[in-house]
């Protein structure tokens, strides 16, 4: 029988072809799953196990975010952390966002050396923040201050009765659900608003007052909503000191004992695997994706709107946007 040399080669090169694909694919699929468990146990604090200071950032609008009140629980309980720098870039948010992190921070601060740096901005929550720190540092051009609380809202009732819309209810009592959106606020409902915002406001200035042993007319002074530079708030006391995070690394080392040349590592409520020697880039992706499809496969649904877009409550947050309004 005529033996077809040319058939029996491919077959063995199909063969060897074959064989390496599967092995290939075996290898894939394995970094992933392992990648995957990794990702969804929390791996990455393996780094986090020996001597360092801790970096915890707070960026953008403050809401009262569980996972980052968790994470700093965890920073107080590790024993590695020798020092935390509360690195602020963040124009403030919600006031009960700033008051969660405020305590969760003071907390921080009973276990640990804490000091603030406040970057590009850090006002309104977002100064509330630094003031759960023993010493707060700023750029000279930082924008800090606008100590204040704020209630906003809106009303189109001459858009409702342009497109001939009338709107109605019946209430238990005039200042259930007031404000509206669809007639004028009462002189009563004003009023309630008002008292609101004054007691969280007294709350604050009390905050400022015993934070920076500030005389309280000094405070309620400086609390009326301006923004200031980083050199203006030393000037009033505000801040400590001029400096990025070495010099808040500086008085950590100088002031509270911390040994010098430590590594700063971020601690962050989204951790990932960088920080793993054994790590990369697309084995992190390959284990979020299939670690996230076979361990939690349950997911919230995103909507439209972020939700650190919308704050609901009593608002502390400094708006750049409205050049008429700083008083916030």
């Amino acid at each position: 029988m005529a033996v077809d040399i040319d058939a029996l080669v491919d077959r063995r090169r199909l063969r060897r072809k074959v064989t390496f694909w599967r092995i290939a694919t075996f290898v894939v699929i394995a970094v992933a799953l392992v990648s995957g468990i990794l990702y969804v146990s929390g791996a990455s604090e393996l780094s986090k196990r020996t001597a360092h200071v801790a970096r915890i950032p707070i960026e953008g609008l403050i809401v009262e975010d569980r996972k980052t009140l968790k994470m700093i629980e965890k920073v107080g309980k590790s024993d590695a952390v020798k020092g935390v720098v509360i690195s602020i870039n963040s124009p403030g948010g919600s006031t009960t966002g700033g008051e969660a992190l405020y305590e969760a921070l003071r907390a921080l601060a009973e276990k640990k050396p804490v000091v603030a740096e406040i970057r590009t901005i850090g006002t309104s929550a977002g100064y509330m923040v630094a003031l759960s720190a023993d010493h707060i540092v700023a750029r000279y051009n930082s924008i800090t201050g606008s100590i204040g609380v704020l209630f906003q809202f809106g009303n189109i009732q001459k858009l409702l009765e342009t497109v001939g819309v009338e709107m109605d209810a019946v209430k238990s009592a005039p200042l259930k659900a007031e404000p509206d959106f669809y007639s004028q606020t009462s002189p009563e409902a004003r009023a309630m608003l008002q008292g609101l915002v004054t007691d969280s406001y007294d709350w604050f200035v009390g905050l400022v007052a015993d934070r920076r042993s500030l005389d309280p007319a000094k405070a309620r002074t400086l609390a009326d909503g301006r923004i200031l530079t980083g050199h203006e708030a030393l000037s009033e006391q505000l801040v400590d000191a001029i400096g990025g995070e070495n010099a808040a690394i500086a008085w950590l080392e100088n002031e509270k004992g911390v040994s010098k040349d430590l590594p700063v590592v971020t601690w962050s409520s989204n951790e990932n695997l960088d920080e793993l020697p054994f790590s990369s880039r697309v084995s992190r992706e390959f284990g979020k994706g299939i670690g996230s499809a076979l361990l939690d496969p349950i997911n919230d649904a995103k909507g439209l709107i972020p939700r650190g877009l919308t704050l609901d409550g009593l608002v502390s947050v400094w708006q750049a946007s409205d050049a008429a309004d700083n008083n916030r």
